[in-house]
C-alpha cells in the first residue's frame, strides 16, 4: 500500500511526489500519457517557485537550463508604458526563468528517479472509492492500486475532481488564444520579457533557450496550427515597429481558450486536489504552473505531517489557504487579462494610466512582487 497515489506526472504531480519521496515516503505517480511533455506550453517560472524547489535539489538544474529575464516591459509597439524590474528583489533569484515545460518536467522527473521514485505510464485511473484507512484507485485495464492519501495534479478535465464530485466554477473568455515558439531575427531583446499593446491586439514575446522565442497573443479565431506567416502578420502588426521582427521558423504552436474556473473545494475526504485540477485561467502574468507547483510543495509538505501522525484538520487547512490563494491569483491574472484586451477605444486611457503609474517606484516594485510570486510568502 503507497502512502500517497498522485494522479498526473506533469510539473505539478511531479513536484508533489519529490517532495513526498525526499521526505521518505512511498509514492506512486500514474499518469495516462505513454510520455511526458513534449512541447514548451507553460514557459515562465517565478522567483518564488524557484524558492520552494531549491530544498527538493531541482532549482540548480532549472537556473543552469533557463534563460534568465530580470525584466518584464509593456510597450505600445515601440514606446515603453511600464517597465517591471526583478533585479533588486529579495531572493537569490531576481529575475524571471524561461524555461520549456518539456525541460521543467524532464528535470523534475530526473529528480525523483534520483530519489528512488517511479512513475507509471500510461495508467489511467477511472474510478476512486474510499475505505476505512485509504482510497482505491480503479485504472482502465482493471487493476486497483491502493494508498493511504490520492492527490489530483490531472489538469483541467481532472477524473479525480469529477470522482469525488467537486464543483469546477467558472467561466470562459471569448477571445482565443494563439501560442508559437519559434525561431527570430531581428531586433528582440534576449534577456526581456515584453507585452506588446496595439490596435490591433496584445502579444507577448519572451525568450527561451535554444535561441527561440515564446509568441502569445488573443485572437478571434486561432488557427489550429499557426505557421510562419500567421505568426508574422502577429508581429507585424502588434509587435516592434523601429527594428521588425522576423519569424524564420515556428518550431511549435497551438490555441487554446482561456477559462476562469475554481474547484469549490480542494479536499474530499483523503482526496486533494492541486494544479488545473483545482484551478485554471489567464496566462497573463505566467502564474498557472507556479501556481500549481505551490500546491503541490504544500500538499506534500502537508500529507507528511499528516502520515506523521498529525492531526487530519491540516488537511483542511491546505484546501482553505490554497483556495484563498487560487482566488487571488484568479483575480489578478482576470484584471490583467481584461486591461489587456479593453475594447479599442478605452486604450488609449488605459496607455496614458500605465504611463504615469511607471513613474512611480512603489508601483513598480510592488507590480514585481506580485508578479514573481514573493508576495504570497
Amino acid at each position: 500500500m503507497f502512502d500517497v497515489l498522485i494522479v498526473g506526472a506533469g510539473p505539478v504531480g511531479l513536484t508533489a511526489a519529490v517532495v513526498l519521496t525526499q521526505r521518505g515516503r512511498r509514492v506512486l505517480v500514474v499518469d495516462d500519457q505513454a510520455a511526458g511533455a513534449n512541447t514548451s506550453r507553460a514557459a515562465v517560472v517565478h522567483s518564488r517557485t524557484l524558492e520552494l524547489l531549491a530544498p527538493y535539489g531541482v532549482t540548480p538544474d532549472l537556473v543552469s537550463r533557463g534563460v534568465h529575464t530580470p525584466v518584464f516591459t509593456i510597450r505600445d509597439r515601440d514606446s515603453v508604458l511600464l517597465t517591471v524590474p526583478f533585479g533588486n528583489l529579495p531572493t537569490p533569484y531576481p529575475y524571471t526563468l524561461m524555461i520549456s515545460q518539456a525541460d521543467t518536467e524532464a528535470l523534475l522527473l530526473k529528480r525523483l528517479q534520483n530519489l528512488g521514485g517511479q512513475v507509471r505510464r500510461p495508467a489511467e485511473v477511472t474510478a476512486v472509492t474510499h475505505h476505512t484507512d485509504g482510497v482505491i484507485a480503479t485504472c482502465a485495464d482493471g487493476g486497483q492500486i491502493h494508498a493511504h492519501y490520492l492527490l489530483g495534479a490531472d489538469g483541467l478535465r481532472s477524473t479525480v475532481r469529477q470522482g469525488a464530485g467537486i464543483g469546477f466554477s467558472g467561466s470562459t473568455y471569448a477571445e482565443s488564444f494563439v501560442l508559437a515558439d519559434v525561431r527570430l531575427s531581428g531586433g528582440m531583446p534576449a534577456d526581456e520579457v515584453v507585452l506588446y499593446f496595439s490596435p490591433a491586439g496584445l502579444v507577448v514575446v519572451a525568450p527561451l533557450p535554444d535561441n527561440r522565442h515564446r509568441i502569445v497573443a488573443t485572437v478571434d479565431v486561432a488557427p489550429a496550427e499557426p505557421d510562419v506567416p500567421f505568426v508574422q502578420r502577429l508581429l507585424d502588426e502588434r509587435g516592434p515597429q523601429a527594428r521588425p521582427a522576423i519569424v524564420e521558423q515556428v518550431v511549435w504552436g497551438s490555441r487554446f481558450r482561456v477559462h476562469h474556473r475554481i474547484a469549490d473545494a480542494f479536499r474530499a475526504d483523503r482526496v486533494l486536489l492541486a494544479g488545473d485540477a483545482a484551478h485554471v485561467h489567464s496566462p497573463a502574468g505566467g502564474q498557472g504552473m507556479n501556481l500549481g507547483i505551490e500546491d503541490a510543495v504544500a500538499a506534500g509538505e502537508v500529507l507528511d505531517r499528516v502520515l506523521g501522525g498529525e492531526p487530519t484538520a491540516l488537511l483542511d487547512d491546505y484546501a482553505a489557504a490554497r483556495h484563498r490563494t487560487a482566488e487571488r491569483v484568479i483575480t489578478m491574472a482576470g484584471r490583467l487579462t481584461d486591461v489587456a484586451t479593453l475594447p479599442r477605444h478605452r486604450r488609449p486611457f488605459r496607455n496614458a494610466a500605465l504611463r504615469l503609474a511607471g513613474t512611480v517606484p512603489a508601483v513598480r516594485r510592488a507590480a514585481a512582487l506580485r508578479l514573481s510570486g514573493l508576495d504570497r510568502r
